[in-house]
């Protein structure tokens, strides 16, 4: 099982749950697992078939730079990190 770390801007969708377990070997598998068991998801991270620019992914650490179609180990951690907005004046 990959275990996936929800920020807070999607935990509305996943029932307050800041981490959430699926089944996946490729990113794009992780996040059709996530859809599934939270729909709603997947929109918030996926834009036209790609990772929405505001959206960093990391895998066990390493932010991923292949996409959808990297490689997830099992048991590996990723971690989603939306864009921290604000600061302008």
């Amino acid at each position: 099982m990959v275990t996936v770390l929800i920020p807070s801007v999607m935990r509305e969708l996943t029932g307050g749950r800041d981490r959430v377990e699926v089944d996946g070997s490729t990113l794009r598998q992780v996040v059709n697992a996530l859809e599934a068991q939270h729909p709603g998801t997947k929109a918030l991270i996926i834009d036209s078939g790609m990772i929405r620019p505001e959206i960093s992914i990391a895998v066990n650490g390493d932010i991923i730079s292949s996409g959808l179609v990297e490689p997830v180990p099992a048991d590996a951690e990723v971690v989603i990190v939306s864009a921290i907005s604000g600061g302008g004046r």
